[in-house]
């Protein structure tokens, strides 16, 4: 497997985030993320095929949204929040408590 693109976060744009969060289908990514912590790919099943998820989970990754690893045959993926919130205080919690409502 080659190695995953992950931005340090001091290459993290808000245009970026605002982009990759703009998506219902990553958005619903980020939301079941940040309630269920680190999951794979297939624990995330979002009603699309899988090459879309794939997609999704790309523009998140190189977005700087999500942290993607490899543990075994399986992809696991969290939500850069701390790193996010850092960058960009009270971003993610806006966003994650507006999704709730």
């Amino acid at each position: 497997m080659r190695m995953l693109f992950h931005p340090d976060p001091q290459q993290i744009t808000l245009a970026d985030v605002l982009y990759a969060l703009g998506d219902p289908v990553r958005l619903e990514i980020v939301q079941r993320l940040a309630k269920g912590g680190e999951l794979c790919c297939a624990g995330l099943d979002c009603s699309v095929a899988k090459s879309t998820m794939s997609h999704h989970f790309r523009i998140l990754r190189e977005s700087g949204v999500v942290f993607s690893r490899k543990d075994g045959t399986q992809l696991l993926n969290s939500l850069r929040k701390a790193e996010l919130d850092q960058r960009f205080p009270g971003l993610m919690d806006a966003v994650l408590g507006a999704v709730q409502h």
